[in-house]
């Protein structure tokens, strides 16, 4: 159940956001154990002053292509799964939208479940009643 909050500087075309959006969720539904139908995304599109980030720290340069996914997820992955992961998401980033492995930074952050509600006031640790079951 991760969330995923996407940003990167102002001016791409809804098709490039798309793509973007797409790239990632298949990334983490290929490496990062998340069921297909599991997608919460937020794309923040940020002025100049507003997205601050050094061009050259480590893996750099980085241009104004650059764009930082932040994924909080609802359990922690091995290692092995995050190296997976973020090899397979520069990888479709690059095919599609044509972006530089250079321009893509992750953080993973995880939480408990009690810390999610999907909705209803219920905890994600909660079971929801049968009758809400049955809608």
């Amino acid at each position: 159940m991760p969330y995923v909050r996407i940003t990167l500087l102002r001016g791409k075309p809804p098709s490039f956001l798309k793509v973007l959006s797409d790239s990632v969720h298949r990334a983490l539904v290929e490496d990062f154990e998340v069921p297909v139908a599991d997608r919460f995304q937020i794309i923040h599109q940020c002025e100049p002053s507003e997205l601050v980030f050094d061009r050259h720290y480590l893996c750099g340069p980085r241009s104004d292509d650059f764009v930082l996914i932040n994924v909080t997820a609802g359990r922690p992955r091995t290692d092995e799964v995050k190296q997976a992961f973020y090899r397979r998401l520069v990888e479709f980033l690059g095919a599609a939208p044509g972006m530089r492995p250079q321009d893509v930074m992750v953080v993973i952050q995880t939480t408990e479940a009690v810390d999610w509600s999907f909705g209803e006031g219920i905890a994600a640790i909660q079971k929801i009643p049968l009758e809400r079951d049955a809608r």
